[in-house]
């Protein structure tokens, strides 16, 4: 049993709006809501995943409606930056034309530890970048949505680089990505360092650590990275973790059950929440493929307050596409 880590798990944002981001990951970024459920510690807050065909880890962006929130003020101690990796360079000159077509707010296409990228913004001003493929000697993407309107050729096939801006590289994150979780720093472009795992290595594993002495302080709100979870085979190696984890004394959840996977959040350094997840069970325990983001799915510990839960969500409609690919 190997207790390395495996590459990135899945990256947490907050949105302003359930069924807007709902309509901006399926109808414009083409990727397969696979679960439907409630944030376990807020359950008024919905908890929408979005991942390849089968709900794989390292494909997997997920999203909180936190209510009261205002929009984030973007600054420095933070995970800033979601990356999506595409299989080639010729899917980012697709990806821009798309974007121009739905009026989404890019930037212009450049390169990024030789790697061609674009970078984009949702209604929230949350940032994501296109990150190629094409050179990628790595974790192998997933399996794009089958019912994606996406053509496989330029669909998203997972995860990548995930940047974090922060005053604490030296002194804290960079010896808990290397001594810690087993990273390397293999690349420096100006304030910019890659890091990437040992084991396999890839897009699918890196993380970009922004050098930024001077920056404020960002307050989390709608359109901030709430965490970054990387991904372990299964649960004795994540009590490995966990009791590392305790024993350097970083702030840290302990053990947490979330029915679809099994995790324990830490603290690297001041505004900035890691998660260490298992790889599976898995999000089709509880439904079938055909149902899967259909309807609202709770698990079973939280079954008997399904009436006060849906009292308190904001109702929307989230069509089978096998069925129905209206998206109405």
């Amino acid at each position: 049993m190997s207790q390395r880590l495996q590459g990135l798990h899945h990256i947490t944002v907050i949105t302003s709006s359930a069924p807007k981001i709902f309509k901006f990951m399926t109808e414009v970024l083409g990727l397969h809501l696979i679960k439907k459920t409630v944030n376990q510690d807020d359950i008024r807050t919905y908890h929408l995943y979005f991942t390849d065909d089968m709900g794989s880890a390292g494909t997997d962006i997920t999203f909180l409606d936190f209510h009261g929130l205002e929009t984030a003020r973007k600054g420095n101690n933070a995970i800033n930056r979601i990356g999506l990796c595409l299989p080639n360079d010729q899917a980012v000159d697709w990806w821009e034309q798309r974007l121009d077509e739905f009026d989404i707010r890019h930037d212009p296409q450049t390169t990024q530890f030789g790697d061609k990228v674009l970078n984009f913004y949702d209604f929230d001003g949350q940032k994501y970048q296109f990150v190629s493929d094409e050179h990628n000697h790595g974790l192998p993407g997933g399996t794009p949505y089958r019912f994606s309107p996406i053509p496989k050729e330029y669909a998203i096939v997972g995860l990548g680089s995930a940047l974090i801006r922060t005053q604490f590289r030296e002194k804290i994150l960079n010896l808990v990505l290397t001594n810690l979780m087993g990273y390397d720093e293999i690349m420096t472009a100006g304030n910019l360092h890659l890091y990437e795992s040992y084991d396999k290595g890839g897009h699918g594993s890196q993380v970009i650590v922004e050098d930024d002495m001077d920056g404020a302080m960002e307050v989390q709100g709608y359109g901030s990275v709430h965490h970054l979870s990387f991904t372990v085979e299964d649960e004795e190696a994540l009590r490995f973790w966990i009791e590392l984890i305790d024993k350097i004394g970083l702030p840290n959840s302990g053990f947490v059950d979330r029915f679809y996977f099994k995790s324990e959040y830490f603290q690297p350094a001041t505004g900035i929440l890691f998660e260490i997840a298992t790889n599976g069970p898995g999000f089709l325990q509880d439904e079938t493929y055909e149902e899967a983001g259909v309807h609202l799915e709770l698990p079973p510990f939280l079954e008997e307050q399904r009436a006060d839960i849906e009292a308190n969500l904001v109702a929307f409609n989230t069509p089978n596409t096998i069925e129905d690919d209206s998206n109405e």
